[in-house]
């Protein structure tokens, strides 16, 4: 008797453990660790899932089922990211399914599809009810249809009880299908038949066709794009440069004279002309380059500090370009999608084709593609520069990892699972690889710089902007005296206007910084004071004046501009607070001639959305730029010499620890956007506090300073970097069972960690989407286990699972909340 194989798999769901499936030994001599089966999981549902090991040990408890078929003929997963996938399951207190369905492109992701058949018997068609007629005679028109189309026809969303009836009633049958989402795109080429490729049979035919000019004219533009470049010809490009129709073309190809083929190609392809040189480094970034080579021999992780517009990028250039030549890849991460569209074409001039890019604004075909070229080593792969995601790509040989901007928060994943840190993990992956990683910041996280100064990192500080260029002069506006001397337009004080009139007067351009979308936060009646709320989340609706619409930014929920209050029917209502939005309208108001353009979620949706807004202001197009936290990103205008910060104070006071440390970076890091060539830039920062602490210190770019202060007040109030943070957040849309489960659940952590547990508290929004939310905050000092804990949390999460009273209630684990 042959012993059975098996093997293990993770499915892409929230369950913590893998499972185990039978398989035949032909099968268990192809299928290796990183390809994906399909198997069935519960009564019906068939999953995509991934190999994670080939043995003979059957399993203890259940009877293993047989996979449906193998997916893949070579791993699409290596052995280093199923390591990663297990360190981030450990670390991030979730599952690997969860970890699995972050990581893989959606088509890779297969799930079957409930297909609805009809049965061949004839069923008196009395019996059924509308719906289900309905849906019965649909079949008779199309032999199968899914799920999302029966919703179609029968107009609503739960369809299941009619498709159960009709089963009942022996009228339809219903079948799991798996269905591949990826499609190669395919592109006809044309050549030459193979029998007129030798040179009398070409003459001949060349004679023959005397009689037909407008074919012969085809045949010859045909051998001229052939000379020009060794590239296939496609069919489009031959009808183009002939100027004829697909009609004379599929004449030659009848005739057997021209042959058509379909050739695979990228979705995305870059072409350059030219490749530039790296340019000149200066003393500077010369010598910074120099240290973090040097720190490279004993040191893992660098830190590069260097002040905005210092010259970084360039840097980075010279250490990718070493890291190429040993035949290595580099990843390149970037907290913001808005930025890849200005690095690239950056990085192009130096690498032309050896680019990737990689981020959630390209279709799930283009992932894909990328995610192949990576796992093949192409030479198209060689860097990779990526948002967040990108960490989880299948990288070959992994060289060095640059970290840009990497105090930034977008670099923490918050929803779904697994709620990660790609800075973090950069540097798991970096030491799976026995790679270097280099974080770069002008405003470095108060961690990072903190193991920079303990020596746990190497650090190299750049202080000197490019070209000499002075940094920008920063000046506090105190909104409260202005206001009291009425020297206040709108939302605009004198000094900012005479300032933006100033700069469009010498034809430069001018970036205002307002960290609100929307046209105002609040709509309020004048008679009685309401103000309409959503009625999914606790917070009140943001009123967007181009589409007239009062919008929830949480849920999504929306209604029509409000005419008269809900609550008296007044007509007197007024808005309170200000977005993007009131601030481009005012501005349409008060420079009528000049463009003005706005960069937030709301003109940013479309793919190449921020590849046109930044492109504009680049050409000049537009003199004047509104937006949100977008703009602080690491972008490069060179006509830029004002900038204006709105109003700093719904930055400073948000109720976070990291709130003063995060504006610091922000307005630091719009302040740079300013006068990046020889022009000394000017950033005016209004706030209603301008002896505020943090304010005075940004003025005079004082990093050390703001450090010193912010570290002192952690180390007081153990905060991270002296403490870790587990953040554990409870919902249900009950209220009461909310409560007692968070009180349980902080009650049973108390017993074991003490004082270091802090709650159950609501956050500041307590309902988002139904849903009610408290918040517990574990603090772990420096001595005490990281393993341990968490092991103590799972153990305790276990025994919170199997209370009857709180089935239902959700728990998440954000660990190095941020």
């Amino acid at each position: 008797m042959t012993t059975p194989y098996f093997i293990d798999v993770i499915l892409p769901i929230p369950l913590h453990k893998e499972f185990t499936y039978r398989i035949s030994e032909t099968e268990a001599n192809f299928i290796q660790p990183g390809m994906r089966v399909a198997v069935q999981f519960g009564k019906t549902k068939v999953y995509a899932a991934i190999v994670t090991n080939v043995h003979q040990t059957p399993p203890e408890v259940y009877e293993a089922k047989e996979i449906e078929h193998i997916l893949d003929e070579i791993p699409i997963v290596t052995q280093k990211q199923l390591a990663l996938w297990t360190w981030m399951a450990e670390y991030y207190l979730c599952s690997k399914g969860e970890v699995m369905r972050a990581a893989l492109p959606g088509a890779f992701l297969l799930e079957s599809e409930t297909i609805i058949n009809k049965k061949e018997l004839t069923i008196d068609e009395s019996d059924l009810k509308d719906d289900e007629f309905l849906l019965y005679e649909a079949l008779h028109y199309q032999s199968v249809l899914r799920i999302q189309e029966i919703i179609d026809i029968l107009g609503k969303k739960n369809v299941l009880p009619v498709i159960k009836s009709l089963i009942e009633k022996g009228a339809i049958t219903v079948q799991e299908e798996i269905y591949e989402q990826y499609k190669p795109k395919l592109v006809r080429c044309v050549q030459l038949h193979q029998q007129y490729r030798d040179e009398d049979n070409l003459r001949a035919l060349l004679d023959q066709m005397n009689r037909a000019p407008k074919q012969k004219a085809v045949v010859m533009h045909l051998f001229t794009l052939q000379a020009k470049s060794e590239d296939p010809v496609k069919v489009n490009e031959l009808v183009k440069a002939s100027n004829t129709s697909s009609a004379v073309i599929k004449a030659l190809v009848d005739k057997q004279v021209l042959e058509v083929y379909q050739l695979q190609t990228d979705r995305v392809q870059y072409h350059s002309d030219s490749v530039e040189d790296a340019k000149q480094l200066n003393p500077y970034q010369q010598k910074a380059l120099d240290e973090i080579e040097h720190s490279f021999t004993d040191k893992e992780v660098c830190m590069l500090h260097g002040v905005t517009s210092s010259g970084k990028t360039e840097i980075y250039v010279q250490l990718i370009q070493k890291v190429i030549q040993q035949g290595k890849q580099v990843l390149y991460l970037l907290p913001e999608i808005a930025l890849t569209t200005q690095l690239i074409s950056r990085l192009q001039q130096y690498f032309g084709e050896q680019l990737t890019v990689y981020h959630s604004k390209y279709s799930v075909n283009e992932r894909v593609e990328a995610w192949n070229n990576i796992r093949d080593n192409k030479s198209k792969a060689q860097i990779i520069i990526g948002a967040r995601s990108a960490i989880f790509l299948p990288f070959q040989d992994l060289g060095l990892i640059i970290v840009d901007e990497e105090h930034e928060s977008t670099f923490k994943q918050y929803d779904p699972a697994p709620r990660y840190h790609a800075r973090d993990t950069a540097i798991v992956i970096a030491k799976m690889f026995g790679a270097k990683v280099l974080l770069g910041s002008a405003t470095p996280a108060l961690e990072t710089y903190y193991n920079a100064k303990q020596g746990k990192y190497a650090l190299v500080e750049l202080t000197r902007r490019h070209g000499n260029v002075l940094m920008p002069e920063i000046n506090l506006v105190d909104l409260k005296t202005k206001y009291k001397r009425k020297e206040m337009t709108g939302h605009f004080s004198d000094v900012l206007l005479e300032n933006i009139q100033e700069a469009l007067k010498e034809g430069e351009q001018v970036i205002l910084f307002q960290n609100r979308r929307g046209y105002s936060p609040v709509v309020e009646c004048n008679t009685c004071g309401h103000s309409p709320q959503c009625p999914n989340c606790d917070v009140s609706l943001t009123y967007h004046n181009y589409k007239n619409q009062l919008r929830c930014h949480y849920c999504g929920y929306h209604m029509a501009m409000q005419q008269q209050c809900m609550s008296c029917s007044s007509t007197d209502l007024s808005t309170k607070g200000f977005g993007t939005e009131q601030i481009e309208k005012e501005l349409v108001d008060l420079f009528p001639d000049h463009v003005i353009a706005r960069m937030d979620q709301d003109t940013t949706r479309g793919k190449h959305g921020y590849e046109k807004i930044i492109n504009r202001f680049e050409q000049g197009e537009v003199h004047i730029l509104v937006g949100t936290q977008m703009l602080s990103k690491g972008l490069d205008f060179r006509n830029v010499t004002l900038v204006g910060i709105m109003n700093a104070d719904n930055l400073l006071n948000f109720p976070d620890f990291r709130a003063h440390e995060r504006s610091f970076q922000l307005i630091q890091q719009v302040s740079g956007r300013a006068g990046r060539t020889e022009k000394r830039g000017k950033v005016l920062v209004q706030t209603y506090n301008p002896f505020h602490q943090i304010l005075q210190q940004v003025s005079v770019n004082d990093y050390s300073g703001m450090f010193k202060d912010q570290i002192e007040e952690r180390h007081q109030y153990k905060y991270p970097p002296f403490f870790r943070l587990i953040k554990i957040t409870i919902k249900h849309k009950d209220y009461n069972k909310v409560n007692n489960a968070a009180g349980w659940l902080a009650k049973s952590l108390r017993n074991v960690f003490k004082d270091n547990v802090l709650g159950p508290e609501f956050p500041p929004i307590a309902r988002i989407r139904n849903q009610y939310h408290k918040n517990i905050l574990i603090k772990i000092p420096q001595g005490q286990s990281l393993s341990k804990t968490k092991a103590v949390i799972k153990k305790i999460n276990t025994t919170f699972s199997s209370i009857k009273d709180f089935s239902g209630v959700r728990v998440i684990y954000n660990v190095d909340n941020q």
